[in-house]
This record gives structure tokens, sequence and C-alpha cells, in this order.
């Protein structure tokens, strides 16, 4: 059965959820915020409205709240019901939003920012300095919230127009987190602030229909452009709805992936956009034996045979990046070196040209001699590890069993494992494991491969990277940090790159699908960081239809 044929065919079993959303929307079903006046379920109807479907994971569980986890988190967006101090622009540069002009001190310890005194909350109150205070301090001495301001001391008001942050050490990289992080209202926040956000970004709440949808109306009083886009209904689907959705014709763009590609609906063009969503592969660099204990949690850590740099190195050089697009993606992204290619802190020497007969003399110096089965062993330890990867993800199990095929020829038997991330987690830092990584920012960078970085699953130290990567946080010109972030990659000698301590095999950049009705027209789009999701409107205020 073709995924057409089944996408027709399951439309019984979903038709309830995508009923009830789309019901919704042109009912005006209501959660006490307002109620609704949609125009109907005929996306196409109205030239100031949109109808977008993203996956059910994107709903935020906390409602709209900056301080626990809209905008921020794993998945970055820009929060559009808030204002951020500062944002960026299509080429991720910089620009105010909030803010008229920021400057950090030489010690790279206080950051000053100086806001606009035109901006009202929806409330009808002003936006000052002291909610920017506010907010920060809330994000820095709460526990719920997924933006990271540890390194924030104190935020303070020095005036209604005025705030200082504070810092612990320097870190300039903190910049990224707030091109993301609404402001909110000291006056008005407080208990169920995340279903009834009070902002004065470019939307208001208009209604909210929990596992359902969001409906985001134009702020009439927003200080900057005014929204085109009037209206936005989103609709949280599953990959199947989205599709019968399209196939109905009662949405204008819905994510899909890969495996949809060859679909075509009448009125609509598959469309993708570049992306920073990198699949790469955890090396452990240290032998098997030992013990990694985490917020209290022991992890069992290393790995026999990865922990031999020849071993990593051979990986590096020998994987067939293109066929792995080819083959699992349709052709839909990018060879990946490193997590975050193109972006400007990404160094050119991570990439590494395949070449599988350098990889097998690399093997073969180390030792590493081929069995009777054809897998390699040396001192009795066989060349033998297990790949995790998400078992509800069928790209990242294609590429699993594609890699684990390719490194055959190595002599290097891969064997797949599909899990929950319960179970992968407790083999994080023993088993190499197949992630999604990738963002608008170098944190991650910093985070994969700083000694004690949360995402350090390779358990590699070097004193050399982390006084590079340190050094990089510290600038307070953020374009001075780029060199620092690149020696931290390679600097002739040391680093993380294949032809260093290769503690990553990166494979991929997976470009982000989406079916769009033809005649809407979503304007310039930022590369989208990693899972599908809100990083697609961020710019929907822009958007609008061609007639």
């Amino acid at each position: 059965m073709g995924h057409s044929e089944r996408a027709v065919s399951r439309r019984a079993v979903i038709g309830g959820s995508l009923a009830c959303a789309l019901a919704a929307v042109s009912a005006g079903c209501s959660n006490g915020s307002g109620g609704a006046d949609a125009q109907g379920s005929d996306a196409s109807a109205s030239s100031n409205e949109v109808i977008v479907v993203m996956n059910a994971g994107s709903e935020p569980a906390a409602g709209f709240d900056p301080l626990v986890s809209w905008g921020c988190g794993e998945h970055v967006h820009e929060p559009l019901i808030q204002s951020s101090l500062i944002t960026t622009d299509d080429h991720l540069n910089f620009v105010n939003d909030l803010a008229t002009d920021y400057l950090c001190s030489d010690d790279g310890l206080t950051w000053t920012f100086t806001i606009r005194d035109d901006v009202t909350f929806t409330d009808g109150e002003p936006l000052t300095a002291h909610d920017v205070a506010f907010t920060v301090n809330s994000i820095a001495r709460g526990t719920a919230s997924e933006a990271d301001l540890s390194m924030v001391t104190e935020a303070v008001a020095l005036s209604d127009t005025v705030v200082e942050l504070h810092l612990s050490k320097p870190y300039n990289a903190l910049l990224y987190t707030l091109a993301v992080m609404g402001i909110v209202p000291e006056h008005a926040y407080g208990e169920g602030y995340g279903a009834n956000p009070i902002g004065s970004g470019r939307y208001m709440l208009e209604q909210w229909d929990c596992g359902q949808q969001v409906i985001l109306r134009a702020n009439p009083d927003y200080y900057g452009d005014a929204p085109l886009m009037e209206r936005v209904v989103i609709v949280f689907m599953d990959e199947d709805a989205a599709l019968a959705a399209v196939q109905a014709g009662q949405v204008d763009i819905a994510y899909t992936y890969a495996t949809h590609a060859q679909q075509a609906f009448d009125g609509y063009a598959l469309v993708s956009y570049g992306s920073v969503d990198s699949r790469g592969i955890s090396l452990p660099c240290v032998p098997a034996g030992g013990t990694k204990t985490v917020d209290g949690v022991s992890y069992a850590q290393g790995n026999d045979v990865t922990c031999d740099i020849a071993v990593r190195r051979a990986i590096n050089a020998a994987v067939d990046r293109q066929a792995v697009i080819d083959h699992v993606i349709a052709g839909y992204g990018s060879i990946a070196y490193s997590v975050g290619d193109g972006m400007p802190w990404t160094s050119d020497d991570m990439r590494v040209e395949r070449d599988i007969d350098a990889a097998l003399r690399t093997l073969e110096d180390a030792g590493w001699i081929a069995g009777e089965d054809g897998v390699r062993g040396r001192d009795g330890v066989r060349a033998a590890f297990d790949l995790w990867y998400s078992s509800d993800d069928s790209v990242r199990q294609a590429i699993a069993n594609e890699f684990a095929n390719q490194m055959s020829k190595l002599g290097i038997a891969v064997t797949p494992r599909g899990g929950s991330w319960d179970e992968i987690y407790s083999h994080q830092y023993e088993q190499p494991v197949l992630w999604g990584w990738g963002s608008n920012s170098p944190v991650e960078v910093y985070e994969l491969n700083y000694s004690t970085g949360w995402g350090n699953y390779a358990s590699y130290e070097s004193e050399t990277v982390d006084a590079y990567l340190d050094a990089a946080l510290a600038q307070p010109d953020i374009e001075a940090s780029y060199a620092y972030w690149k020696r931290a990659q390679w600097d002739g000698e040391e680093g993380i790159a294949p032809q260093g301590a290769a503690t990553w095999c990166w494979i991929a950049n997976v470009d982000h699908l989406y079916f769009k009705r033809e005649g809407l027209d979503v304007a310039d789009q930022k590369p989208h960081p990693h899972g599908h999701g809100w990083s697609l409107v961020n710019n929907v205020d822009r958007w609008s239809w061609n007639r």
C-alpha cells in the first residue's frame, strides 16, 4: 500500500481528531480567553489568516510562559506573544527589539541594555526595565525554565529604561538566549499565566484548545510593523493526520517527512527549508569500566572499541554521508561534518573527505585485524558495538541501519538498537547514540565538547579545547569569538575534528519539509533548528497571500 493510499484509508481512524481540531477553528470553541471568529475550515477563504499544522509535540505543555519553556528549550523559537530584548535577522545577526542599545563591560561580566519607552503590554500597562529584570531573575533563580541563565547572578533595573545583567562568568552566548526570551509583566505574572499570557509582542493569544489548536491574533497596539497575517491558527496533528488534512485541502501548510516526499496534492507544493538540524553519532572516547554520575544518577561509561582514536578516525573517513542522504532522506538534506554546519562559528577543518582505503589502513596500522567472520579485533577486543536510536523515529532507524551496513565494509560490526529515550539515556556514555542536534547558537558546540558539558556523551576531556571554548564565551564582541570556536574544533594540532579527537561522527543536516498551499508566501526563513515546530512561524507576521 502506498503512502497516499494509506493516508486516505486512515482518514476514518484519524478523522475524529482532525474534524475536532478543524471544527474548533470554524466553530470558535473557547478555553475562556475569548470567543473566536474564524472564517471556516476552508483555509484559503481569508486573505489575512493562515492555518498551520505542527506535530503534537510542538504544543507547549505549560502554555505560553517564557519562565517555563515557551520560546526556549531544545527547539528554540521566537515567543511571538511576548517581546524579546533582541532578536536575529534572516542571517542570524543580532538586531534590536525592545533594546535600543546594549554593551558589554571589558571583563565580560556586565551587560547593559537600554530599552524603548513606548511599549505597552496588552493590558495597557507600560513595559519597563523592571519587567526585564523580573523576567531574567525569575528564570535565573527558578527551576522550571528550560532557558539557561545560570550564569546570571542578578538583573538590576537602573531606571525604567536601563537594565544591567550581572554575570558570574563571561558568557556572550547569553545573547542567543535573550533573542528568544519573552519578557513578562511583573504586575500580571502568576499562576495560570501560561494559559492567559499578557505580552507586548506581535500577537495575542485568542484561543487555546488543549491538545488541538492555538489561535493567535495580531496585537493592534504592537510598536513595530503591523503583522501582515492578522490571524494564525496552529493545529497540532500527528504525521498521518497532517497528510489527511492536506489531502482534504483544510490547511495551508503542514510539516511532513522525506518518506512522503513523492506524494502530490492538488493545490499544494512540497517545499524544503534549510536547517541546522544535524544527525550525528557520539563516540565514547574512554575505555569501558568507568562510571559517570550526573544529577545523582550513575551511568556506565566507556567503550573498548570507540575509545581507540584510530577507530573513531576510521569511522569518520569511511562513512558515506551522501549515500545516507540519498537513500534515507530522498536527497532532502546536506552532508554534516559538525553540529551547525554553515554557521559563522563552524570550522572548515571539520570537513573530512570520504576515503575508505585510508580508513582501512588506519585500522590495520592500529592493530585491528580482520577475523574469520570479517569482524576486526585487537587484543581480544572485537570491533563491535551497539548504536542506539529513538525507536519512534523511522528516519533515525533507517540512518542507523545504513550506517551499520557501511561499517561492515570496514570490519566493524554495528548493531542498531531502537529504544525509548529512557532506555537510550541509560547507555548514553557507554555506547554510540544517534542524536539530533542543532540550534541557531554556538552553545551546543560548547556543551557537546566541553569536559563538563551536559552533552559530552563522548566523555572527551581536553584542557586545550576547554580553554578555547571558555575564551570564545569570554569575548565581549561576538564576532571575535568565532576564531576561538574554530580553534576548539582544530588548531592545527588538537581539537575535536575528524583528523583530531574525532569525538563524533556527524552525518547529515535534515531539510525541513512542508506541504504548502499555492499562493502562500512564507517570506525568507531563517535556518531551522532541530525539530519541526514553531521556528517555521518565527516570521509569520511577514507572511502573505498572493492571489
